[in-house]
């Protein structure tokens, strides 16, 4: 059976062509970036869904639409091209090892995994380069990371530079047309500097590894760079102004062809203007991108980020993300890769911040071509900016329209809404009760959950006099995922308005079932809110609300019963499995 060939990978459809799917489901296995197989370290449907619009049958390919025709293409000649350039990267990086015998080992050994790995012509460029990079590096680790050297000496030499008079001097100084269109508006002649010198630093960010770009050059060449940034980079300057004017977060992507020192220059001048950024490195080596390590061992790099801004949590909740960005206008995350962007392996860290940003602003060629050349729609405004051998560029594309994005002051306006009613219902002589139920913690079945927790919660305000009953079954928001709502009920839940805190117990289900006239299925048997890891999370609150307020009262199960959980399913209604970890192979 011959299968459909498509020209775009938004138009994959699962279901409606036998062996686009069976192909489909191979390149997602031979690329391991099929969910199902190794839920533990790629993104899960809910996840991705932080940063992909995807609908029913959608199946999301992290490369360009012209990757993905030359996967399917019966002729391999521009596949095989990258896969050669990519072959002789590995071999230039082997014959840096100072050992002949190991040289030769190494040489045979990736010899043999880069035809076995190409042969079906399935596999993407980016995850060939991530794949014999890690077979590189794990066949001879004492070697580390061959880069690492490499990356101090830049850092060092873009910090000297940023220090040079001549740069500054030129940085400084106005275009010469400057005057003669001056208008009349102190604020609009503002942003007309402004956007100078954001042109300018991006530019910077895109010479990180310029090499006639030195301590010795002379001003001219500076003024020169500066001046073709001021017209090359109008679009990157304007998306960026209207994102400060709005006080948003930029999410912003490093480079494997490096300047970091320069990109942070770059995003420090970002926050001057009233953005918050949140600067994305890889966890572990990928040529000359940055990663942890650097920023805080880096010498060139340390007067440039402070330690206290970079968050090290890998799986960061959303309060701690946005209590994080709240200390820091500058923060640093890892993305959780060593490749080139992959939302299917980007940790869960990143898929929040991505989330949370106004703006992914994505520096370098690679980033560019994944970005801006699928189909796919992502659900936040994208800037990518680059360089190749025709200048400098920048490009815009705007968030998908089915995305929506539930900010901070969205979801606290809803918290601060039950927090009101709350404190009205204290002021008027009422008791205050939290019902903390099984929501979506049994997959499928979140209808339910709701309608058991409504009618038990009917049950008790029939019987209970002068009570104000929190249910958090009649508070769902449209559009809001299980992120934004632990978010938001833990705002009320530490308001200190609570008398009365009740968890779910397996008669309340057994009873609630009852109420609705209903056999109880098997899947609820035996369940009550310590099967739940948002309960759990729940608990947690409860006892340290406890511990400030005596008197409030916690029903329900025992909290040691709670502690076999602790981990919340990204972005979902029900939970994390209480499953061992599965490791890549």
């Amino acid at each position: 059976m011959r299968r459909s060939f498509l020209q775009r990978a938004a138009d994959i459809r699962l279901g409606r062509d036998a062996a686009l799917d069976a192909w489909i489901y191979g390149v997602m296995v031979d690329n391991n970036i099929a969910y199902p197989l190794n839920p533990h370290i790629i993104a899960g449907p809910e996840q991705l869904s932080f940063m992909v619009c995807l609908e029913e049958g959608q199946v999301y390919l992290p490369c360009s639409d012209a990757v993905f025709r030359q996967l399917q293409s019966r002729d391999k000649t521009a596949l095989r091209r990258q896969y050669q350039a990519i072959w002789e990267e590995t071999r230039r990086l082997v014959l840096q090892l100072p050992s002949p015998h190991k040289r030769r080992l190494l040489l045979q050994f990736c010899r043999l995994r880069y035809r076995q790995s190409t042969a079906a012509g399935t596999l993407l460029p980016s995850r060939l380069a991530k794949r014999m990079a890690a077979q590189v590096l794990t066949l001879d680790d004492p070697w580390g990371d061959p880069w690492k050297a490499r990356r101090q000496a830049a850092h060092l030499r873009q910090c000297d530079l940023l220090r040079l008079p001549a740069l500054r001097e030129a940085m400084d100084t106005l275009p010469s047309d400057f005057a003669r269109t001056a208008g009349r508006s102190l604020r609009i002649e503002g942003q007309r500097l402004s956007r100078y010198a954001l042109a300018r630093r991006l530019a910077l960010a895109l010479s990180g590894d310029a090499p006639d770009l030195t301590a010795d050059s002379p001003a001219e060449r500076f003024h020169q760079l500066f001046a073709q940034a001021d017209q090359e980079m109008e679009t990157a300057c304007r998306v960026l102004l209207q994102t400060a004017d709005k006080r948003g977060t930029v999410l912003f992507l490093c480079d494997e062809e490096g300047g970091t020192a320069f990109d942070l220059f770059l995003a420090r001048f970002c926050t001057e203007l009233g953005m918050r950024v949140i600067y994305a490195v890889k966890s572990s080596c990928h040529g000359m991108a940055p990663v942890l390590d650097d920023l805080e061992e880096d010498p060139g790099l340390r007067e440039l980020v402070s330690r206290e801004g970079i968050l090290h949590d890998e799986r960061a909740g959303k309060n701690d993300l946005l209590r994080h960005l709240r200390a820091h206008r500058l923060a640093v995350i890892h993305d959780g890769t060593s490749e080139a962007l992959n939302l299917y392996r980007v940790s869960v860290t990143f898929s929040r911040s991505w989330k949370e940003a106004d703006l992914i602003l994505a520096k370098g060629r690679a980033s560019a071509d994944i970005l801006l050349g699928t189909s796919h729609q992502f659900t936040r405004d994208v800037l990518c900016f680059w360089q190749d051998g025709q200048g400098r560029h920048s490009a815009f594309r705007p968030h998908s329209p089915q995305a929506h994005k539930f900010n901070e002051q969205d979801i606290a306006a809803q918290a601060e809404d039950i927090i009101s009613r709350m404190r009205a219902a204290r002021r008027a002589g009422h008791n205050v009760m939290f019902y903390s139920c099984i929501i979506g913690s049994i997959p499928g079945q979140t209808r339910t959950a709701v309608e058991l927790a409504r009618a038990f919660v009917d049950k008790l305000r029939r019987q209970m006099d002068n009570t104000f009953i929190i249910n958090p079954a009649e508070h769902f928001v449209d559009g809001m995922d299980g992120d934004d709502l632990m978010y938001m009920w833990e705002r009320v839940q530490r308001s200190g308005c609570i008398d009365i805190w009740r968890f779910q117990t397996v008669e309340d289900i057994e009873e609630s079932f009852a109420l609705l006239g209903r056999k109880m299925p098997a899947a609820w048997t035996g369940k009550d809110a310590t099967y739940s890891t948002g309960c759990t999370k729940e608990m947690r609150i409860a006892l340290e609300m406890q511990a400030e307020n005596r008197e409030m009262q916690i029903i329900g199960p025992e909290a040691r019963m709670f502690m076999r959980r602790g981990e919340y399913g990204v972005g979902k209604y029900f939970d994390a499995a209480l499953s061992p970890r599965r490791h890549e192979a």
